[in-house]
């Protein structure tokens, strides 16, 4: 058996250890003290002495690399933001960071189950009558045109036509750039040389105190064709006009005729909370096919340009918004466009027209289908001033609104984004109560928050008829921030003496 023992040398070594930390234990509690004020803010004043045997040359050097990890943090993260404002980096990652927002803000808040119910209106002998202007959606000031239905002779189309001379202009590279991309290739069609951001800074220009172009822009989730057509007419040599209750046969006689025309139409998709839902856009009519059955489309999205798509999906997806169309023209072809228009010519007729449409619809069909049958009746009738009416249809419809599946493809809960009708509805019938709880609940449903000026604009309406001013200039105010163009707020702050 072998016993290992410490070496002579060893054992003095240990013992020459056990000495020093003899030696040295008067000096622990300066030790201590050095590491806890290295370590946490003094409570009190420092009563420790200073450390021995040089411990402040050990600490310092520990104290300063703990301070450069922060700092190192601090200013990665610093590089990291510098670096996603840069417009490269910044254009590809924005868009997605909202995506990524839109999904929390909808996982909590499902849009799709905020429903509107309207209150049982109080019978009067007489609807109000809108006296107050300009509105939300000015009415057109030129000379009315007869009420009659011009004999038009039928003519022969051809069965094929693709427009020539089409600048296909998409909608990336900003926020619900739809309407503007349309407008644009519109007019460019006609040899218009401004351009998409032209028409963008003056229908959709965004938050007022927002530098950048494009975010300032976000919250606007649409352009009304109202603000397409005053554009045309009022900013540029060229013309436009809008009509309800257009058929396909109206829309292949204006392309056979060389006008392309802008329609405004549903369509479902794929949103960024992964459901099946409904949104509105526009496109832009070049072609068609009869041989195929389809009509060609400048569609500024997803499909591109010279998408083929059928007249029974064209028909289905244009119900959701009344038929409804924009012609853009040289001024010197306006007879021939009254011409085109045939008995669409008269606004009155078009839109009683667009009403028959509906009516004879709503019975027949169920559903989101049946939805909109009914609000096109309530759009229509108060287009023609028939606001009595028009409410009692738009009860009807947000009542099915309410009995559809709680799903996006069975709710369009966006449909206010781009409609307004029922606003005027109950406005001038009175029903200042609906009014405001309608824009609550439309106003709750964008991902960016309370961001459309129309929805605050009949809010601050009705708020303002029931007395409440400070919150009708409070909403007023934030319309025309939104959108420093929208001439209505602009026009009521003016009146109330608001700054």
């Amino acid at each position: 058996m072998v016993i290992k023992t410490q070496s002579r040398s060893t054992r003095a070594k240990a013992s020459m250890k056990h000495a020093d930390l003899i030696a040295i234990m008067p000096a622990i509690p300066a030790l201590v003290c050095d590491w806890r004020k290295s370590s946490f803010p003094p409570l009190t004043p420092p009563t420790c002495g200073e450390a021995r045997w040089g411990l402040s040359s050990i600490i310092l050097p520990m104290k300063k690399k703990a301070v450069r990890i922060p700092l190192y943090i601090f200013l990665g993260i610093a590089a990291l933001i510098g670096l996603y404002f840069l417009p490269p980096i910044h254009s590809r990652l924005s868009w997605r960071l909202d995506n990524l927002r839109t999904q929390i803000k909808y996982i909590f808040n499902p849009p799709d189950e905020a429903i509107f119910e309207p209150s049982t209106p109080v019978p009067t002998e007489a609807v109000l009558q809108a006296t107050l202007a300009p509105t939300a959606t000015p009415e057109d000031d030129s000379t009315p045109v007869p009420t009659f239905t011009p004999t038009i002779t039928p003519t022969a189309l051809p069965t094929v036509v693709d427009l020539d001379g089409v600048i296909y202009v998409d909608q990336h590279g900003g926020y619900n750039y739809c309407g503007p991309a349309n407008l644009t290739m519109a007019l460019k069609f006609w040899g218009w040389e401004g351009s998409r951001n032209d028409v963008i800074r003056a229908i959709k220009p965004g938050v007022a105190d927002v530098k950048d172009f494009v975010q300032a822009g976000k919250g606007d989730k649409n352009v009304m064709p109202y603000e397409m057509v005053d554009f045309v007419n009022e900013q540029t040599e060229f013309q436009a006009l809008v009509r309800h209750g257009g058929d396909i046969d109206l829309i292949k006689r204006f392309v056979a005729a060389g006008i392309p025309i802008i329609v405004e139409k549903g369509y479902y998709e794929f949103d960024f909370n992964n459901s099946f839902g409904w949104m509105g856009h526009y496109q832009f009519v070049t072609g068609y096919d009869d041989s195929n059955g389809n009509f060609i489309v400048q569609d500024t999205y997803i499909d591109g340009p010279n998408f083929p798509i059928e007249y029974d999906q064209f028909e289905e997806s244009w119900r959701s918004f009344n038929n409804q169309f924009v012609a853009v023209y040289p001024p010197e072809l306006e007879q021939e466009i009254l011409d085109l228009l045939g008995p669409w010519r008269d606004e009155v007729w078009a839109n009683q027209h667009a009403l028959e449409i509906a009516e004879a619809e709503e019975p027949n069909l169920e559903g989101n289908k049946q939805f909109f049958a009914t609000f096109n009746q309530g759009t229509s009738l108060v287009n023609l001033q028939r606001y009595g009416e028009a409410a009692a249809a738009f009860d009807r419809a947000f009542s099915i609104y309410a009995d559809l599946g709680l799903d996006d493809t069975n709710r369009p809960y966006r449909i206010m984004w781009y409609q307004t009708s029922p606003y005027w509805a109950y406005f001038y019938t009175g029903r200042y109560a609906d009014v405001i709880s309608l824009a609550n609940i439309t106003l709750s449903t964008p991902s960016t928050g309370e961001t459309l000026e129309e929805s605050l604009y009949w809010r601050a309406m009705a708020e303002y008829a029931t007395g409440d001013y400070v919150s009708a200039f409070a909403d007023m105010r934030e319309a025309v921030h939104l959108n420093p163009n929208f001439a209505p707020g602009l026009f009521y702050l003016e009146q109330w003496g608001v700054e």
